[in-house]
């Protein structure tokens, strides 16, 4: 129940992953993009539908070509609760995304996105190359998947837009339909998994999880209790589907609250949980608008002030007031002398901050500015 009140398609989950046999009989197909969501610039939607149709032709026989006046074999329409003669309606914000019809039916190649959802190019709301790219399967014959790592699964889950998205289920399911591309192209290298005790183990982000220690890089998380010997190495959308991967910068807060940070966005997380009306860009936390990433972030659990980190300089926030302190960005140099002028990741424990850069790490103590000691960044893993 859980799984299907999250944002997810309107197609109805029926039938293996092929709807209908033997799909479109030509190869040679056009589509056209009848409207535009407001949410968007035109440019970045004609892209992003574009890539979607370009994903599918990368494993198939087929080719897809845009026109704008003729009748087309696709039309990609924004529209909103009932919508002309379509069977199905939407249901406002969130809920059902978008929804396609196959080969085989009346409506054939229609592809409805709902334009009460907030339509974007990036990682936040919902990426409309990722749901169109889902509709135009059903389009071209796919039912969904059973599998929640294919693309064509019911629900949305978000990942990198620029990864390549459909899974081995997805590509058997369409070539089953149109058989391979006459070029495939080369696969993607897959992203090796980190190995803990690589002595050159770097990390995005690391912060506490009440008692214990998160350390995130790309995809994973270790998760680390330092009253004992035991780590946990997971994905990290086991825990947080809605985040994205190469999380810069991350803490909890004094609500016990996880806050992560990604580009000029953050999103707020009480236990596995995201909060409402998140994810907010960081200048409602006081940074100025030219701060496009924040690179670490710790709170000083004795004052409630958490210290961001950005490039060369660094801010004081105080969670209490929930303001900048006056007299910030200060140089790192100044005030964490022998650290350098960056820090990758950064978090407090039992009075000391840890703070990360490159394959180092160094204990600080922050009342009398002084290191404490140096070592690996993965010196917490036992290895």
């Amino acid at each position: 129940m859980k799984v299907m009140e999250q944002p997810r398609c309107g197609v109805p989950d029926i039938g293996q992953y092929v709807l209908a046999l033997p799909g479109w009989e030509k190869t040679k197909l056009t589509y056209r993009i009848v409207n535009y969501t407001p949410d968007m610039k035109q440019a970045d939607v004609d892209t992003s539908i574009q890539k979607a149709f370009e994903i599918w032709s990368a494993v198939t026989p087929l080719t897809f070509s845009r026109i704008y006046k003729e009748t087309a074999d696709f039309y990609i329409v924004f529209v909103t609760g009932a919508h002309g003669n379509c069977p199905r309606r939407f249901d406002g914000p969130l809920g059902v995304l978008g929804h396609a019809f196959p080969p085989s039916d009346p409506f054939r190649g229609n592809v409805h996105l709902d334009d009460d959802e907030n339509w974007t190019a990036s990682l936040v709301q919902f990426n409309l190359m990722l749901v169109a790219t889902h509709e135009i399967g059903h389009a071209l014959g796919l039912a969904h998947s059973g599998d929640p790592r294919a693309l064509m699964f019911p629900n949305y889950k978000l990942m990198e837009p620029i990864d390549f998205p459909l899974t081995q289920d997805d590509i058997d399911g369409i070539q089953a339909i149109y058989g391979p591309s006459r070029n495939p192209p080369k696969k993607p290298v897959k992203p090796s998994i980190p190995k803990a005790c690589d002595p050159k183990m770097t990390f995005d982000a690391v912060t506490t999880m009440r008692r214990e220690i998160i350390f995130l890089r790309g995809r994973h998380l270790w998760r680390v209790y330092p009253s004992h010997s035991e780590v946990d190495f997971e994905s990290i959308s086991t825990f947080w589907p809605s985040l994205p991967s190469n999380i810069q910068a991350a803490y909890e807060n004094m609500k016990d609250q996880l806050l992560f940070f990604k580009d000029n966005h953050f999103w707020v997380f009480s236990g596995l949980q995201m909060q409402p009306g998140y994810p907010q860009t960081i200048d409602h936390l006081g940074f100025p608008q030219r701060i496009k990433k924040i690179d670490a972030a710790a709170l000083d659990k004795n004052t409630g002030k958490t210290y961001f980190f950005v490039g060369n300089k660094y801010w004081r926030y105080d969670e209490n007031n929930r303001s900048m302190d006056k007299g910030y960005p200060r140089k790192i140099r100044e005030d964490f002398p022998a650290i350098g002028q960056k820090v990758d990741a950064a978090f407090q424990h039992n009075g000391s901050f840890y703070l990360f850069r490159g394959s180092k790490q160094w204990q600080f103590d922050l009342n009398a500015k002084r290191v404490i000691c140096v070592m690996n960044s993965n010196s917490w893993f036992s290895c």
